[in-house]
Order: structure tokens, then sequence, then C-alpha cells
């Protein structure tokens, strides 16, 4: 069975390592850098991460969320500038689903949680061109994509989760 809450302090360094484990450094898609001392410093600052569990409580998957301008990073800011979005909209991700838990309805748990945490109020956000899986996965979410962006010679696509988008 799928638990989500909202993260601890106590939890910074299993998300950590997750995310870590999924950088492109090291294989995966995820961009940035996600020492423990990060995500103490976003989980203490109120921006809230949404993690899944298993009845053991061992890490499924988190999902990283900011309001627009908290410690925007440049492809944030590049993304914010080719979808403003609402005025209330928030950032959302990055989001990271274990190997091992993928395909099992972690991500749709996360987003579940996220809704009722930001009831009403729109996410935003990024997913790079060449991952067609993680992009897959979020339209499937009901999410629609509003705009392009290059980043570092990469293309971006913006996401939107806005009812008056869906079709």
């Amino acid at each position: 069975m799928i638990k989500t809450r909202l993260a601890k302090l106590s939890d910074a360094d299993v998300i950590s390592a997750l995310l870590t484990a999924n950088s492109g450094e090291h294989g995966g898609m995820l961009l940035g850098q996600w020492p423990r001392e990060v995500i103490e410093t976003r989980i203490a600052n109120r921006q809230p991460i949404v993690v899944a569990t298993d009845d053991e409580g061992r890490l499924l998957g988190a999902l990283m969320t900011s309001e627009k301008g908290y410690g925007e990073a440049p492809p944030v800011q590049a993304m914010l500038k080719a979808w403003p979005g609402r005025a209330d909209a928030y950032v959302y991700g990055p989001v990271c689903v274990s190997r091992d838990a993928r395909g099992l309805g972690v991500l749709e748990a996360l987003y579940a949680k996220l809704q009722a945490t930001f009831p009403g109020r729109e996410a935003i956000l990024f997913i790079r061109e060449d991952n067609p899986r993680s992009l897959k996965a979020h339209l499937r979410l009901g999410m629609r994509e509003v705009a392009r962006y290059d980043f570092g010679g990469k293309v971006f696509i913006v996401l939107s989760d806005r009812l008056d988008l869906r079709q």
C-alpha cells in the first residue's frame, strides 16, 4: 500500500539519496544537485515535499514543490518566462520515483496528495523533450503542454494542470 504525507526534516537523507541517484551525473534525468542540506532548507522554509512510502516506511518517491520566486534555478526561471501561469501558481518538481516502484501508481499518489495540499492552484513544471517516459506519465495525470523553451541546448516542455486547459 502506498502512503503519502508531507516530508519532515528527518526525511532529508533518504530524499537526497533518491534524487541524487537519479540525477544526470548518475545517468538519470533530474537536473540539479540535491544534498541533504538543500532538502532540509526547503522543508524548513515551508516549500512542501510530498513523499510516498510503503507499509514498512521505505521511500518510494518524492515530489518537491516551491512557490514562484523561491530559489529559482536558471531552468525554472526560463520556464516561468515561457509560462508564468496564474498569480498563485506554484512550481512542481522535481519528482522522482524509485526504480523498483515505477509503474505501481506512486506518481498518481504523490500528485493526489499535492492536489489536496494546494487545492485549486495551478502546478507548473518542465520536462526535457528527450524524457518521453516522464512526459507520458504527466499527460496521463491530465496535465497539458502550454509552452516550450530552449535552455542549455536542450528543449524543455512546460506543462500545467490548469483545469481550463484540459480537453
